[in-house]
Formats: structure tokens, C-alpha cells, sequence
């Protein structure tokens, strides 16, 4: 089973403060340090070094090189990426004292993802293979509806939410992997228990999870729910955190794992990369995970 990961990449500038800046403030910083990141990339990043076998795909500009050296650093397949005129998509990023973020994105190539790009990506894939999506590059509507043709699984990472969303196809998901804030806009309540239950409802053949920040995972589906606390840690950047248990889930599923486990590798993989600067450099491997809980 082959994972293709269509996803952005951006380069992410970093700027440490000791709080989120307020409309009107002026701020000095504490540091400053660009990484590579976009959800697409970590999540790819995640899956490789949790053992899996990631395609990624997308564009990027004349500036984005840097992301096919990390390819072939960690491991990830980048014969999909694509290079196209204009800037790679990039973040401003700010993280506060207390390791909280807010992040202003630039889509830039991730935007120019085609129909005949789509199409001859996915000619490489094959029924039962995993499609993993989030929503920082343009045609998921169309990327979900080829793909579940074929019969791929598709994953779904519904972040940002927003009206681009609005055109997708939601039954045709097979894992859906948010937050709770996504979870909120998606079914209007705040509390978790509620947002599972009207997902599953809406969408009761597919696989929700739920993550929580420092109330930890749940995990549902129409048959079983699991709930899985976090393990405590001195917080440094949260960044990657969620992209971090995504790959780890995944990964976990095509290994065969049961549900538990996934969840626990998960969030021991998350609670390691929130102790270290970064997005692409904070996630541990596979080995380090499996030894931290042993």
C-alpha cells in the first residue's frame, strides 16, 4: 500500500515573541529562523519517518529546492513535484512564550495545481492506496472525485476550513483528521463527544480522528470510539504537532496496528516533536518513538 501525500510546501518564517502581536503593535522578536514546512510537507515528512511509503506531490517555485533535498534526506518520493514560475508558498509564523503559534500563510504554487497535473499523478496510483489531502493547494474537489474513482482511501486533513471546502464531496472521505477547532466548524459544536457523534452520523463509513491539544486524541467510527490522553511535556513549539500524529496515524494503519496502539505511537511521536524548534526538523523517527515507550 503506497501513500500519495498532494500537499503544500512552504517555507516557513519563524519569528519568536513574547506574545501575539495585537492589531496596531509594534514587537521586536527574540529570534528569527526559516524552515522548511507547509502541512503537505510535514505530514509527508511524518509518514516517511514513521516507516511508511510516501509519494509527495505539488508545485513549487525557482525558491523551492530546498524541499526536494529534504525529500531525498528523509526519504520521501518526490517524482510529483513539479516546478513552476513564481514563489514557493511561504509562512509568517509567531511563537509566543508559552509555545502558542498563529500563522499567516502564502499559498504561491500551491495554487497552481491543474486538472492535466491531477490526472496524470494519480495515473501512478492504484485502488486501495491511500491519498492523503489537507486544504493549502487549489483542485481538492476534483483531486477527491478522481481519486475515489480509482477506489483510493482518502484522508482528509480539513485544515484551513473554509468556503473552498464547500465543493468537496465529504462522503467520499475515508479518514477525516482534524482538531477541534476544524471539528467545531464543521458540525457547529464545541463540545468533542458532540462533534464525533455528528460526524459519524453525517458521514458513518468513515474514520474520525479527533485530535485535542493537551486533552489528547480520540479516535471514532461507527463501530468503536477510543480516547487517548496526551503525554506531558515542556512545550517548545507546537508547530508540527498535528501533522506529526497524522503521519504516525497513518502509518500505523497501513501497517495493520491496531487502533490503540496507532494512537498511542501518535501521540508519543507528537508529544517529542513539540519539544523541538521547527516543523520538518521536530519530528522524531520511528525507532526514537518506539523506544520512548518501551
Amino acid at each position: 500500500m503506497k501513500v500519495l501525500n498532494i500537499g503544500s510546501m512552504n517555507l516557513d518564517y519563524v519569528y519568536n515573541v513574547d506574545h501575539i502581536i495585537k492589531p496596531g503593535e509594534t514587537q521586536a522578536t527574540t529570534g528569527m529562523n526559516i524552515f522548511l514546512g507547509g502541512k503537505g510537507m510535514n505530514q509527508s515528512i511524518a509518514l516517511a519517518k514513521a516507516g511508511a511509503e510516501v509519494y509527495h506531490g505539488g508545485m513549487i517555485g525557482k525558491d523551492g529546492q530546498p524541499f526536494i533535498e529534504a525529500c531525498k534526506e528523509y526519504g520521501v518520493n518526490y517524482d510529483h513535484i513539479k516546478k513552476v514560475e513564481g514563489k514557493t508558498g511561504h509562512t509568517i509564523i509567531q511563537i509566543d512564550k508559552n509555545a502558542q503559534n498563529c500563522i499567516l500563510l502564502f499559498a504561491g504554487a500551491n495554487d497552481k495545481l491543474t486538472e492535466a497535473y491531477v490526472d496524470e499523478v494519480l495515473e501512478n496510483f492504484e485502488a486501495g492506496d491511500i491519498l492523503l489531502l489537507q486544504n493549502e493547494v487549489n483542485m481538492i474537489p476534483y483531486i477527491v472525485d478522481k481519486a475515489y474513482e480509482k477506489g483510493m482511501q482518502i484522508a482528509l486533513n480539513p485544515s484551513p476550513f473554509n468556503e473552498k471546502l464547500d465543493a468537496v464531496d465529504m462522503s467520499k472521505i475515508s479518514y477525516f483528521l482534524m482538531n477541534e477547532v476544524e471539528g467545531e466548524q464543521i458540525t457547529g459544536y464545541t463540545d468533542p463527544g458532540q462533534i464525533i457523534d455528528k460526524v459519524v452520523e453525517i458521514y458513518p463509513e468513515a474514520k474520525i480522528v479527533l485530535t485535542l491539544g493537551g486533552d489528547g486524541a480520540i479516535y471514532a467510527d461507527k463501530d468503536e470510539r477510543y480516547h487517548q490522553p496526551i503525554f506531558k511535556v515542556k512545550a517548545v513549539d507546537t508547530t508540527a504537532a498535528g501533522d506529526t500524529f497524522t503521519g504516525y496515524f497513518l502509518a500505523g494503519i497501513i501497517d495493520g496496528m491496531k487502533i490503540p496502539d496507532i494512537l498511542r505511537m501518535s501521540a508519543k511521536a507528537s508529544s517529542i516533536a513539540v519539544t523541538r524548534e521547527g516543523a520538518v526538523p521536530s519530528i522524531p523517527y520511528r525507532k526514537e518513538v518506539e523506544e520512548a515507550l518501551a
